[in-house]
């Protein structure tokens, strides 16, 4: 391989990485979206790699505990992290 074919595949893989880093820092958030499972429960789309799936009840119990859970997370806002 010439020396200048090599210099040519380090300038473009450094314009790859470039781009890459670029495109990261881009990230748009994914929308919150929901489905109904194979099994009849309410999966929740776009909080983290997994969904969240509960079952109605589930759910409504939960929205029930809002209120609480809200004091919750302000009680122990520093021992909580959030991601990046």
């Amino acid at each position: 391989m010439a020396a200048d074919d090599l210099e040519a595949l380090k300038a473009e893989l450094e314009r790859v990485k470039a781009e890459n880093e670029a495109l990261k820092k881009q990230r748009v958030p994914r929308a919150i979206s929901f489905k109904v499972s194979a099994k009849g429960a309410v999966s929740v789309y776009g909080l983290g790699r997994f969904p969240v799936t509960l079952y109605k009840e589930q759910w409504l119990k939960l929205l029930e505990l809002a209120g609480d859970l809200r004091k919750f997370i302000a009680a122990h806002e520093s021992e909580l992290k959030t991601r990046e």
